[in-house]
């Protein structure tokens, strides 16, 4: 049976190559741009989307050098993203450290994910492929659109679970998606798979964005590189929390409400919330949702066959399940 290991193995010289890329690619003579960009980059994050591209394209049959500028970007994309994200959400932490933002404020943490964004379209302009700009291009703009409308909602108890479910589609698992389908698109492969590929990638994006959420109620801070309850704290309320609040009593959802708009939500409060999250069995039930998600992820790769790559993607797929970060 595949493990982690054998695939980061299997891709170790690609991922060398990735980093490489990325190290070239984020120098400036404002020594403040690689000094940020190097703090986050090396955080610990496991450089999920570039891996996923080296698979998509072996998969399909791609062993190029552009798949390396490409992911480079994705990593670009991806990281300036979590700049902006933590200045909205005025973050502590990131990955069990300090934020940026924390460190270096917040006008440096937004200014250098400007930077970011920028040396990823410069990137994207010049492998000059069409196809893969309108890609990417679009997964950019979803993603912005997918954090304006969790910032509107935010600490809104009447948001759905497909209102829920759209925004962490937008903001989240689009990336992840293009990642996944620019394997396809490099190897200029039959339609049917790109969109194949790109399924894949959606579905398993969600699915690792409601496993993400459904951490923050269970995970320690050493299991997850943050405390419990953050996201309760920054007003993100998550699918565990949303089906609590579809079968709660109207008392409790007042509570909840009352719990959420307060300004000093400590241990107790969050301990108050995660309790009822327990007695309606909002843990287990978007972890059910999840695995459905990578059913359906696992499903979309049919039109492939059976191969290394094949099996990463869905050992790949089973880790999301079980993953303790």
């Amino acid at each position: 049976m595949m493990e982690i290991k054998d695939i980061l193995s299997r891709y170790q010289d690609d991922l060398r190559h990735v980093e490489e890329n990325l190290d070239k690619y984020y120098r400036s003579y404002i020594e403040l741009i690689p000094e940020v960009t190097d703090y986050i980059i090396n955080s610990g994050g496991k450089r999920l989307r570039p891996l996923l591209l080296m698979i998509t394209s072996d998969l399909c049959g791609f062993t190029g050098e552009r798949r390396y500028t490409l992911a480079a970007v994705m990593e670009f994309l991806h990281t300036a993203s979590l700049l902006h994200d933590d200045v909205i959400d005025h973050a502590e932490t990131r990955r069990g450290r300090t934020a940026a933002n924390n460190i270096w404020g917040n006008p440096a943490s937004v200014l250098v994910g400007d930077f970011l964004y920028s040396q990823a379209f410069k990137l994207m302009v010049e492998d000059g492929h069409p196809p893969i700009q309108k890609l990417l291009t679009s997964a950019a703009i979803t993603m912005v659109e997918g954090e304006t409308a969790q910032l509107i909602r935010s600490r809104d108890t009447d948001i759905t679970e497909d209102e829920y479910l759209r925004i962490i589609e937008q903001k989240t698992a689009i990336l992840i998606s293009a990642s996944c389908a620019l394997g396809a698109l490099l190897a200029k492969v039959s339609k049917k798979k790109v969109n194949a590929l790109r399924t894949f990638g959606l579905k398993l994006g969600v699915a690792f964005q409601v496993t993400d959420d459904t951490l923050d109620y269970v995970a320690t801070k050493e299991e997850f590189g943050k405390a419990i309850g953050m996201d309760l704290k920054e007003g993100k309320i998550t699918l565990p929390l949303i089906r609590t609040l579809h079968n709660c009593s109207t008392d409790e959802r007042t509570l909840i409400k009352e719990t959420l708009d307060r300004n000093d939500l400590d241990g107790n409060h969050i301990r108050d919330i995660t309790s009822l999250i327990e007695k309606y069995d909002g843990i287990n039930y978007a972890l059910t949702k999840a695995k459905g998600f990578i059913d359906e992820a696992k499903s979309a790769l049919k039109p492939f066959d059976d191969s290394f790559p094949k099996d990463a993607l869905m050992t790949i797929s089973d880790y999301i399940l079980k993953r303790r970060l």
